[in-house]
C-alpha cells in the first residue's frame, strides 16, 4: 500500500523489524538510523533498546542504565571519533550519552534552578539535540516547558522558556533538533502543546514561528532537502527544509486521534497505510522513512520510497 502524494510517494514494507519470540515493545517514543543503516527503537519495555538491520532482521536489544519506564527522547549524534546514542527519560529526569551499544559514558545533572524547580514542579525531559560545536540541547517538554543548554562535558550555560504562547514561551516543548543548512544553524523546537514549531539562535534567542500545516510536531528528522516530523494527530508531515513549506503528510488518519481511548485504539482498527499516533520518526541513507507510534504495545513502520 502507498501513501503520500506525486511530490512524496512511498509503500509500506508489511511486517517489518519483528521481534524475536520472548520480547515485546513497550510504548516506541523514539527512532534513529546510524551510519550503516541500523534502526534504533527507544521504547518501554525491558529491554528498552531495539536494533534492527535495514531489511527489518533483529540484531540485538540492551537496556540502558538510568533509562526506566519513561523511556523518551532518543538522538543519534556523529562525532569526530564515531557515532552516539543521546536519550531522556522523562519521569526520571535522566539524559545519557552512549555508545551504539548502550554504555553510559555522560550524563547531565537536572538543572539547578530553585526559581523553577522544587518537588511539586519537576523536570521531566522529552527530547535533545547537539550543536556542531558539541552544545546540547535538552527539552523540558513534560515538567515546566523549558530548554536548556548544556556544554560538550554536561555544564549547564544557559536556559529560556516557560509556559505561555508569546515569543519563547512554550506549551510541551517536546522535541529539538538543529537545522544546519541555511545561512546559519537554527534550532528548530516542536512546540506541540500550541501546535506550532518555534525557531531560535543556537543562543536561544527567538526568530519565528512556523504554523502552518501540521497539528502537534513532536520531534524532527532532516534528510537532503527535507524536513520530517511526527504529527502525533495521525499522521508524519514532510517540509521542504528551505522555506518550511508543505510537501506531503504521509499516512494521514484524522479519524484515529477522535476516537474514545485513543492512542490505545481496538487492534482490528489499526491498519499497514495508516497512522494513529506518529512519535518518533527517521530516515536511512536511500531515503526509506521510519516512524514508531506512541502505543501500549508499540509499532513500526517502515515506508520505502518509490
Amino acid at each position: 500500500m502507498q501513501t503520500g502524494n506525486r511530490m512524496f510517494r512511498t509503500e509500506v514494507v508489511n511486517g517489518w523489524g519483528r521481534l524475536p519470540e520472548g520480547q515485546t515493545f513497550g510504548y516506541t517514543h523514539g527512532i534513529v538510523a546510524d551510519s550503516e543503516d541500523n534502526i534504533y527503537v527507544l521504547h518501554t519495555g525491558v529491554p528498552n533498546m531495539t536494533v534492527f538491520s535495514r531489511s527489518g532482521e533483529w540484531l540485538k536489544s540492551f537496556s540502558v542504565e538510568g533509562i526506566e519506564a519513561n523511556a523518551h527522547g532518543l538522538y543519534l549524534h556523529k562525532e569526530h571519533d564515531g557515532e552516539y546514542l543521546y536519550m531522556t527519560d522523562c519521569g526520571l529526569g535522566t539524559v545519557v550519552k552512549t555508545t551504539l551499544k548502550g554504555e553510559v559514558i555522560l550524563r547531565l545533572a537536572p538543572p539547578d534552578l530553585g526559581d523553577i524547580y522544587s518537588d511539586e514542579k519537576k523536570y521531566k525531559p522529552t527530547d535533545l539535540a547537539v550543536a556542531p560545536n558539541g552544545d546540547i540541547y535538552v527539552t523540558d517538554g513534560y515538567g515546566q516547558h523549558w530548554i536548556h543548554q548544556y556544554n560538550a562535558q554536561g555544564d549547564r550555560i544557559h536556559s529560556w522558556g516557560g509556559t505561555g504562547s508569546e515569543p519563547g514561551l512554550m506549551k510541551c516543548p517536546h522535541g529539538i533538533s538543529v537545522k544546519l543548512t541555511g545561512s546559519e544553524p537554527e534550532l528548530y523546537v516542536a512546540d506541540r502543546g500550541n501546535h506550532r514549531i518555534q525557531v531560535f539562535t543556537l543562543s536561544g534567542d527567538f526568530k519565528r514561528f512556523i504554523d502552518n500545516d501540521m497539528d502537534m510536531p513532536c520531534s524532527f528528522y532532516f534528510h537532503e532537502g527535507l524536513m520530517f516530523f511526527p504529527d502525533l494527530h495521525s499522521r508524519v508531515t514532510v517540509f521542504n527544509s528551505e522555506d518550511d513549506s508543505l510537501v506531503a503528510h504521509l499516512g494521514e488518519d484524522q479519524l484515529a486521534y477522535k476516537q474514545q481511548g485513543w492512542p490505545n485504539l481496538p487492534k482490528e482498527y489499526y491498519r499497514d497505510h495508516r497512522f494513529s499516533s506518529p512519535h518518533g520518526v527517521c530516515v536511512d541513507s536511500l531515503g526509506d522513512v521510519y516512524v514508531a507510534e506512541w502505543i501500549i504495545d508499540g509499532r513500526i513502520t517502515k515506508l520505502s520510497r518509490v
